[in-house]
């Protein structure tokens, strides 16, 4: 490289946005994704031992999908090339598969090629890399915002292993920022910012796990403020909101807003107000609170407040809490959205509430009698010398399905834990009807 040529890329590498001027230059400066890149896990020790094979990562945007690639593009002995399947075809891929096989023919040298946005290629741009992985010419890298088990092609995804990456946490998220700003190289220390700690918080819980849009909100505040008589340029919360553009929710996650705010989406799926419902799920989205939390909270008032009403609104949240972890954010909003509405317009009953909580109040009494003897278990020699299961009827012999015995202890007979309300009644009289 000549000296023009040097600075040139220098000159590029100064003007280049912060987030890709922040970008890690090896695998201890990435933060978060330690379930794959912890020391001793699977990515990282073929990274480092430059013997990675064909991946697929996925994962939502800023999360690092990019940033894991370029590591590896400055550790690896093996030539590095990318694509990105917006703007590059099938001609573009074929100048490299081209090359790789030379490069392995001439020199033994592989290829590792990187596909950014892969789920863009269409069935017939996957297949032409096919060949390619299979013989060895290349190692794929893909990186993607959607699953790959439904974008990409089975037989891409059988030569590949996936990786899925997480949003980054909040504090990983502070971190960034904050070694943004003192990194005199590629960061912002020059401009000595002074960020307060609200305004640090908002970039951190707006930017829901994405580094890149943290990154960009602080180099534009900066940017965009001027010094003081100390040289220091002040980055308050009414700065950052303006270079986000997204204003702060008061929400505070360990304290009375998160209760507050939770107890009124409670309330509001109890008293079935749909709009209210989604107006505080929206709320506790956007201000950063954890998505399995407000899926866990659904789960409950299915079972607490619907009940028997429609046992079909447990199947729901629970299926919302499943289908969360699966897809992840942003678009699992779809999915807390849809359930909370469910259980909201559902019709309501707390009789299984009431009744466990009545027959545990019983217990904790002391009103704890012996199994009746034609109740205990039979199964072993010697139970009927005892008496036990002497005198059982068994319900399935009787044609209603039915039959009148006793089955609480001596001292509770009588007891009444579950009381049947009328729409339980009508859930049941609404299923024979059907």
């Amino acid at each position: 490289m000549n000296l023009f040529e040097g600075n040139k890329v220098e000159n590029l590498q100064k003007n280049a946005p912060l987030a890709q001027r922040m970008r890690p230059q090896n695998l201890d400066e990435i933060l978060g994704q330690e379930h794959i890149l912890a020391p001793g896990k699977l990515l990282r020790r073929a990274i480092e031992t430059d013997k990675l094979s064909s991946v697929i990562f996925w994962g939502s945007p800023g999360c690092g999908k990019t940033t894991i690639a370029s590591v590896i593009a400055k550790v690896t002995n093996k030539f590095f090339a990318s694509l990105n399947a917006v703007t590059d075809g099938v001609q573009e891929l074929r100048k490299i598969v081209n090359q790789a096989e030379e490069n392995l023919a001439l020199y033994s040298q592989q290829t590792i090629l990187f596909i950014d946005e892969i789920h863009r290629f269409n069935k017939g741009q996957q297949d032409a890399l096919l060949p390619s992985v299979e013989k060895g010419y290349i190692t794929l890298i893909g990186a993607t915002t959607q699953n790959p088990y439904f974008s990409l092609n089975p037989a891409l995804l059988s030569r590949s292993l996936i990786f899925e990456l997480k949003p980054l946490e909040k504090e990983d998220v502070r971190k960034i920022l904050e070694l943004a700003c003192t990194d005199l190289k590629r960061g912002l220390a020059v401009y000595h910012p002074q960020v307060t700690p609200e305004a640090m918080e908002h970039l951190c819980n707006c930017c829901h796990g994405d580094a890149r849009i943290a990154l960009n909100g602080l180099e534009l505040a900066v940017l965009s403020s001027k010094p003081n008589t100390s040289g220091v340029r002040e980055i308050t919360l009414e700065v950052v909101e303006e270079s986000i553009q997204r204003p702060a929710i008061v929400y505070d996650q360990t304290g009375d807003e998160h209760y507050d705010i939770i107890s009124a989406f409670i309330k509001s799926m109890r008293g079935s107000d749909p709009d209210a419902t989604i107006y505080y799920l929206a709320r506790m989205l956007d201000a950063g609170e954890d998505p399995l939390f407000i899926a866990r909270r659904i789960v409950i008032q299915a079972a607490e407040d619907v009940g028997l009403a429609d046992p079909q609104a447990l199947v729901i949240a629970q299926s919302a809490a499943s289908a969360l972890q699966f897809i992840g954010m942003p678009e699992g909003r779809l999915i807390l959205a849809e359930a909370a509405l469910y259980v909201a317009k559902a019709p309501k009953s707390n009789s299984s509430y009431l009744a466990i909580d009545g027959a545990m109040a019983a217990i904790r009494a002391g009103e704890i009698g012996a199994v009746p003897a034609h109740l205990k278990d039979a199964h072993y020699a010697g139970a009927q010398k005892l008496g036990h299961g002497i005198g059982y009827l068994y319900p399935h012999n009787e044609p209603s399905g039915w039959v009148e015995q006793q089955y609480l202890p001596d001292k509770l007979q009588g007891r009444q834990f579950y009381q049947e309300n009328i729409r339980d009644c009508r859930m049941r009289g609404r299923a024979k009807h059907e």
